[in-house]
């Protein structure tokens, strides 16, 4: 039982070292978290741009319904050559007419669900959901179509990213680009 008893103090011993070691590395923890904080506060806006949640300005579609959807625009433009990143918010009950684009878009649903569909026959029943965290790549000149049932209780909230200016097709220009449902 000696034995027992001389690990059973050694295992206490490291037990206590132990502790006194994890107390001198953690220390100096509260430091670095505020030395770090401030190293962030200098970074050189000119090198790395950011933007804030509440500062997106958000802006309605032009032409289309009041309160059917929002865009802000991020990096480029959609009419300015080269790539573009823009959030498009989308309220339920709205849903774009079919139409396809010159060039590929990725989209990421960020928030709500979005509903999509490829084709050039307008069918919100047969529209299938992407939840939030969703990627969708939409494939240049593939009619397809998309928004929010109006069963949806929060807007979708998207990120576009493609190469501009955005040359978009409507399948059927003598229709409506924008449907309600």
């Amino acid at each position: 039982m000696h034995l027992v008893d001389e690990v059973f103090a050694g295992l206490v011993a490291c037990r206590d070292a132990c502790a006194t070691r994890r107390q001198l590395l953690l220390a100096p923890l509260p430091l670095a978290v505020l030395a770090t904080a401030a190293q962030a506060s200098k970074i050189n806006p000119s090198e790395t741009a950011i933007t804030l949640p509440n500062e997106i300005r958000w802006v309605a579609w032009s032409g289309l319904p009041p309160h059917s959807g929002e865009m802000a625009t991020l990096y480029g433009g959609l009419d300015k050559p080269g790539p573009y990143l823009v959030l498009m918010k989308w309220y339920p009950g709205y849903m774009s007419a079919p139409h396809s684009y010159a060039t590929d878009r990725l989209s990421l649903v960020l928030s709500g669900t979005w509903w999509v569909n490829s084709g050039a026959d307008f069918d919100p029943d047969a529209t299938v959901p992407v939840p939030a965290g969703g990627f969708i790549r939409r494939v240049a000149r593939t009619p397809h179509y998309d928004g929010v049932k109006k069963s949806a209780e929060v807007p979708a909230v998207i990120a576009l990213f493609g190469i501009a200016p955005v040359e978009l097709q409507l399948v059927d220009p003598i229709k409506s680009a924008w449907r309600q449902l």
